[in-house]
């Protein structure tokens, strides 16, 4: 976690110098040279925990008018000047606030002060587990619903497609995806799902694999990715990259269509390609051309070391597919777990 210490007095900057010392970080003292709000607005956008060392207030006027989104505003913890207190005042599950708390805590001695909800009940924390599996949480409305319904006593269903190890949490109910594909869930977890309702966890476990004609449009790529979701459900979330055959490596239109998505690219020769192990959707029109039998599947599972989850769609010069890594997801949230 990329930490940035503020302190107001010698005292706190002594302080913060030693925090950056234990956990990492810089430490920084107010008005040397920038003015607090100053300071603010520059490390809001750019680091992932802020510390204030001094009053709780001036760190909440701070940081107000920078508040925009729990799933992207940074942790924002404030530490009194002698360590007696720490307390996380923003993002404290999906932004790792609680957790640097804690850790702050056992640095400095000082008492942690956490109130959340789900902690200081000791629910299950929906949010902080999709952070601790490395999961996107999409619909952060929808966490409110959840814990509620946990808090009130209530039972929450969890649907995957993966038998999650380890001791379900009080409260949750798991749905297996795989023989149960049409039920409701309260959480999905899932690289794909068409339930509108759900609060959908999604891991980054698929690399897409494409391949084209020479000079095809980015928008062409860009239909049958939109085919490809609206068939199988594929959460954009999931996709971790692009892969394909090095002839392709400059051609516009697919660099065009990872830049938008901001997807980085991997190319691999024929041979390379040929080499990998499994059943794919061969073509002789393909190799002719490329000199490999499958271009996108081979492509996706080269890229990701995973087996192919969707086979090869075709359509507009755009053959497409989908690899996924063997994923393993667990019901550990908290961190001493």
């Amino acid at each position: 976690m990329k930490l940035a210490y503020l302190a107001f007095s010698d005292k706190g900057y002594t302080l913060a110098q030693k925090l950056a010392a234990a956990l990492g970080g810089t430490a920084y003292r107010s008005g040397q040279p920038q003015s607090l709000s100053e300071w603010t607005e520059e490390h809001f956008g750019s680091d992932e925990g802020l510390v204030f060392v001094g009053a709780a207030g001036i760190a909440v006027r701070a940081i107000a008018p920078f508040v925009s989104d729990k799933t992207t505003d940074p942790a924002v913890v404030v530490i009194d000047e002698k360590a007696l207190h720490v307390i996380p005042i923003l993002s404290g599950h999906l932004g790792g606030a609680n957790n640097l708390a804690r850790d702050i805590a056992k640095a400095t001695g000082a008492g942690c002060v956490i109130t959340t909800a789900t902690d200081i009940n000791g629910v299950f924390a929906v949010d902080e587990w999709a952070k601790r599996q490395g999961c996107k949480l999409i619909e952060s409305e929808r966490i409110v619903r959840v814990s509620g319904a946990l808090l009130g006593g209530g039972t929450v269903t969890v649907k995957s497609p993966w038998e999650i190890e380890g001791e379900i949490p009080e409260g949750i109910r798991p749905i297996d995806a795989c023989t149960d594909a049409d039920a409701s869930a309260d959480v999905t977890l899932d690289a794909f799902s068409k339930d509108a309702e759900t609060l959908h966890i999604v891991p980054p476990v698929c690399t897409l694999g494409i391949g084209c004609r020479k000079g095809t449009s980015k928008e062409s790529i860009e239909l049958l990715l939109e085919e490809l979701i609206q068939r199988t459900g594929l959460r954009l979330e999931s996709v971790t990259g692009v892969a394909s055959i090095d002839l392709k490596k400059e051609e516009a239109g697919l660099l065009e269509f990872c830049a938008d998505h901001g997807w980085e690219a991997d190319f691999y020769t024929a041979g390379e390609l040929a080499g990998l192990g499994g059943r794919f959707t061969a073509s002789e029109m393909v190799k002719s051309v490329t000199g490999v039998d499958n271009v996108c599947e081979r492509s996706a599972c080269a890229k990701s070391g995973g087996e192919i989850v969707v086979r090869k769609m075709s359509g507009g010069g755009v053959t497409m597919a989908v690899a996924m890594i063997d994923y393993r997801p667990t019901w550990e949230w908290k961190q001493d777990e």
